[in-house]
């Protein structure tokens, strides 16, 4: 049976690709984020009127910004008198979002200060400048984590929630071995890749909080998608905490 928008001659209207939507307000959002970064604060009616989207429009796009942390919101200085009325605000880039832009360039800057000490110290400089970089971490680790008891796995836990709130993202699980602290972002992945001793240095705090050997089987820092670090049930009978780390990017 031929259709029936067909022989009354119309046309069904066009549907919009699934994720058409999402698509264009990612792009609309690149757009305000370049104008934002080319002309610093900005009022959203100047925003709109560059992008050629109604105030509506450009409302519902600095809304989305302001609730990921991408923009913030500040009232506009007026130098000299003004008018009656509260002034405009303004809009600009948090911090967090000119650095994914590429604005800052704290990696290359690390990176090279890493070489220069290499060049001058040898390794063992860069190991315990390495040390040195995550002692703060290790003590507010070790504050947040003071309830958490003895056993490695329950500090597994603790230890996963004191490194979300700086920023790692992590869990911890158990497995049939024992039990698995995994963390979805590393704040220093590309200097890392050049520099292993910071993840060296970052295991061996783990090791220390959760109070066991530990084995570190992937790195963000080497390709992997997550750092994973495997804690065993039982802490192996030798003197002090040990970290092996275990390459699995060959």
């Amino acid at each position: 049976m031929k259709n029936a928008a067909a022989l009354s001659g119309h046309q069904p209207a066009a549907v919009p690709a699934v994720g058409a939507s999402a698509s264009t307000d990612l792009s609309t959002r690149d757009r305000v984020t370049q104008l934002l970064l080319e002309r610093g604060a900005t009022t959203a009616a100047q925003l709109g009127s560059a992008l050629g989207l109604s105030p509506a429009a450009i409302r519902r796009h600095l809304d989305a910004m302001l609730a990921d942390g991408d923009v913030e919101a500040r009232e506009q200085v007026v130098r000299g008198s003004r008018g009656r009325g509260r002034p405009a605000k303004v809009f600009l880039l948090t911090e967090a979002a000119r650095v994914r832009c590429g604005t800052h360039h704290y990696d290359n800057i690390a990176t090279a200060a890493l070489r220069w000490i290499a060049r001058t110290g040898g390794s063992r400089a860069v190991e315990a400048f390495a040390a040195e970089q995550v002692t703060a971490l290790e003590e507010r680790c070790r504050a947040a984590m003071e309830d958490a008891g003895t056993d490695p796995l329950a500090r597994a836990e603790a230890l996963a929630g004191a490194l979300t709130a700086e920023g790692y993202a992590a869990n911890a699980s158990t497995i049939a071995s024992g039990g698995q602290l995994c963390q979805h972002h590393c704040p220093v992945a590309h200097v890392a890749a050049e520099f292993p001793q910071l993840c060296e240095a970052e295991t061996a705090v783990i090791s220390r909080l959760v109070g066991t050997h530990v084995q570190r089987l992937a790195t963000i820092a080497h390709g992997d998608g997550v750092c994973t670090t495997h804690i065993p049930t039982q802490p192996r009978a030798q003197s002090g905490n040990t970290v092996t780390t275990v390459r699995t990017d060959r």
